[in-house]
């Protein structure tokens, strides 16, 4: 049988039905984790984009969870490393082992190949691990012994790491930080939430109950559809500028790289399809800035002395980078020339 490459998805899809199955899975989602709606939805439009999230907090705040959750709620192949110092290489992308049957090497297909691979503490690894990842998270594909194997579509990896445990971890370095799309916090739940919380999993965990509401193929065309939608130059031009004024900034020794541009216009397209548009607004990039691009530059030794975090520094370049404007008509409504329905230039972003 083919195997299907990551570049194989499917086209568009009506609004009613992309909108009915991607709130399908949040509402699935939301289930287990409490609260925590923005959240889900950024975790959604990461893999819509074809890109890797990275959760990052505090023991404890449902990083796991969260990960697990997606995973059940998508009927597809679903594999969960644990990672830590003694894991190897071969035990994440596969090993060829020789099989006295037929006096030849056989491959044995790693934990890796799977729609949705669950990394829980990924900074537990040694480096020499990590870099396992770092092929089949940007080429979609795995080379053992010279032999090169595709992975299917959809391809996510989520990883999960707790940024105050120091002893037995492994900071991940730039190029690892660079292949994921976005780092979000759970961060604690309100009182309301945390009740909620207390009532439906105290007997028990709702994620053992947890039923699939979407498969691969239907992830297959939401992916699809996703890719349609309509990014105008001037807000790719916006993208850029925002991209580069990272790389200008004093506060920073490394600014983003081009990948970031590419995924940060791939989320805002992911984002603009889950509220209902088939075109990207500067909102779109400004809601998403910290999460895209915090994680991928460093600071300044000035700056991280004077305890400025990277989530300050791209919130400050945000506020500080001039919108583009223009009154006469805008620029990423899409339909044709003489039409209208009422909007303004610059429609306000649904909640």
């Amino acid at each position: 049988m083919t195997q299907q490459t990551w570049d194989e998805v499917g086209g568009l899809l009506p609004h009613d039905e992309f909108r009915a199955a991607s709130e399908a899975i949040v509402s699935n989602i939301e289930q287990v984790i409490e609260g925590k709606t923005a959240t889900v939805r950024l975790a959604l439009a990461v893999l819509l984009a074809e890109g890797h999230l990275l959760i990052e907090d505090v023991p404890g705040v449902g990083k796991t969870k969260l990960a697990k959750a997606m995973a059940r709620s998508i009927d597809c192949s679903v594999r969960r490393i644990q990672f830590t110092p003694d894991l190897l290489p071969s035990d994440v992308t596969g090993v060829s082992v020789y099989n006295q049957e037929t006096h030849d090497f056989e491959f044995r297909p790693g934990a890796v190949f799977a729609n949705l691979v669950v990394g829980d503490e990924i900074n537990r690894a040694s480096p020499k691990t990590q870099s396992a990842l770092l092929e089949c998270m940007e080429e979609r594909q795995v080379t053992v012994d010279g032999v090169t194997y595709h992975l299917q579509t959809p391809f996510m990896v989520v990883a999960t790491q707790n940024p105050i445990e120091m002893e037995g971890t492994y900071p991940l370095p730039e190029a690892q930080r660079d292949r994921f799309t976005a780092r979000i916090a759970m961060g604690y739940p309100d009182p309301n939430a945390e009740l909620a919380m207390l009532d439906g999993h105290g007997a028990t965990d709702p994620l053992d109950e947890l039923r699939p509401v979407s498969d691969a193929n239907t992830v297959r065309q939401l992916i699809g559809h996703v890719r349609q939608v309509h990014v105008a130059d001037a807000v790719k031009q916006y993208a850029i500028d925002l991209v580069t004024a990272t790389r200008e900034a004093p506060d920073l020794r490394l600014g983003a790289s081009p990948r970031a541009t590419l995924q940060l216009l791939r989320t805002a397209r992911a984002v603009a399809a889950l509220e209902g548009r088939d075109y990207v607004l500067p909102d779109d990039l400004q809601a998403l800035a910290v999460p895209v691009l915090a994680h991928r530059i460093i600071p300044t030794a000035d700056a991280q002395l004077a305890r400025r975090t990277t989530d300050a520094i791209v919130s400050e370049l945000v506020h500080r980078l001039p919108l583009p404007h223009d009154r006469k008509r805008s620029p990423y409504d899409t339909r044709p020339t003489g039409e209208g329905n009422g909007r303004a230039p610059y429609e306000p972003r649904r909640r």
